[in-house]
């Protein structure tokens, strides 16, 4: 009976979990992070946001975000390791392509289905950092996702 009762506790549990978390800049001409994460079974919806809220405030950082700049969804392999990731963009803003390559890598990576949003001022493009920040986004993203896997 006691059996019983530990999986109605373990059915009970929630199976989606959100949280939001901090990055500073990674360099002094980046701004800081925010990545807001939603887990589900074998499944991680990721935003990913350059922010100026304070790191006591930053479940408020995705609501002055925008989802849907450039977003992506990658499925990883199953049969064949070392198969790039299958991935589709959902919705771009502009011409960036990072949210799809960074969420196949990171499908690929954790073997789990990734949606990733990736919202970057475009200003920072013209300013010649994106390459700098891309890189602190996709070391976000790992560090939150490693942190997931491990709990």
């Amino acid at each position: 009976m006691a059996s019983g009762t530990q999986n109605d506790n373990t059915a009970l549990q929630p199976r989606i979990h959100v949280d939001t978390r901090y990055f500073p800049p990674a360099d002094l001409a980046l701004p800081a992070l925010a990545v807001q994460t939603t887990r589900l079974v074998d499944t991680y919806m990721l935003w990913v946001g350059t922010t100026d809220v304070d790191q006591e405030q930053i479940e408020n950082a995705p609501l002055q975000g925008c989802l849907a700049k450039d977003w992506a969804c990658a499925m990883p392999a199953r049969e064949t390791p070392g198969t790039p990731a299958a991935a589709t963009p959902l919705y771009r803003s502009s011409s960036s392509e990072a949210a799809l390559s960074m969420a196949q890598r990171l499908a690929r990576r954790f073997k789990k289905q990734i949606f990733l949003s990736i919202d970057m001022p475009p200003s920072l493009g013209s300013m010649g950092q994106e390459g700098k920040l891309l890189l602190a986004i996709e070391r976000a993203v790992v560090d939150t996702v490693k942190s997931h896997e491990m709990a």
